[in-house]
């Protein structure tokens, strides 16, 4: 299958399906429910927008304890390259201090981005963090970080769909796919 990028066709092959991705949240959702909040208290889900929408929304549709719902704004990406440099384009609710977070991620790639929301997460006084992940590449860590729930582990290649961009494209495919050469 090709795609355009940059107005050039580019191959891109389908890793995981929709009906794949759709499973395996059931799954993920299933592991949270079975660690609820120690005081029982509502599940505060942090989406990391725009990547992690899709992901968070599907996946809050099964979390049977009670939740709540925030979104944070960051950008390490420009193209298919990460900047190396994390920008928190929105302020992080204040009302999460005390609360058991689960930061909700489309994809852990060096480890930066879950890196420095533990950090600001820990500067406002949350009781916990825990995060979920669609889509982790553990060979391109640079930062010691391991998600609590992850979908699916997958090599260094770039990869787009189901909430994932190409500068801000194509995130509406309900697949995961590779694109090849990149």
């Amino acid at each position: 299958m090709k795609i355009l990028v940059g107005g050039q066709p580019r191959e891109v092959r389908v890793l995981f399906s929709e009906e794949q991705i759709h499973n395996r949240i059931v799954e993920i959702a299933a592991e949270i429910n079975s660690c609820p909040t120690p005081d029982q208290s509502a599940l505060v889900v942090l989406v990391v927008l725009h990547g992690a929408l899709l992901f968070a929304a599907d996946l809050v549709r099964h979390i049977a304890m009670p939740t709540e719902i925030e979104s944070v704004r960051i950008r390490s990406y420009h193209g298919t390259q990460s900047t190396g440099k994390i920008e928190l384009l929105s302020q992080l609710p204040a009302r999460l201090k005390g609360r058991h977070v689960l930061v909700v991620e489309d994809i852990i790639d060096s480890g930066r981005s879950i890196a420095f929301l533990r950090n600001e997460l820990n500067s406002l006084g949350v009781a916990s963090m825990r995060v979920a992940a669609l889509l982790d590449k553990p060979e391109a860590h640079e930062e010691t970080i391991q998600a609590d729930f992850v979908g699916f582990k997958i090599g260094r290649n770039f990869v787009i769909g189901y909430g994932l961009d190409l500068d801000g494209h194509y995130r509406n495919l309900p697949y995961v796919a590779e694109v090849l050469g990149s």
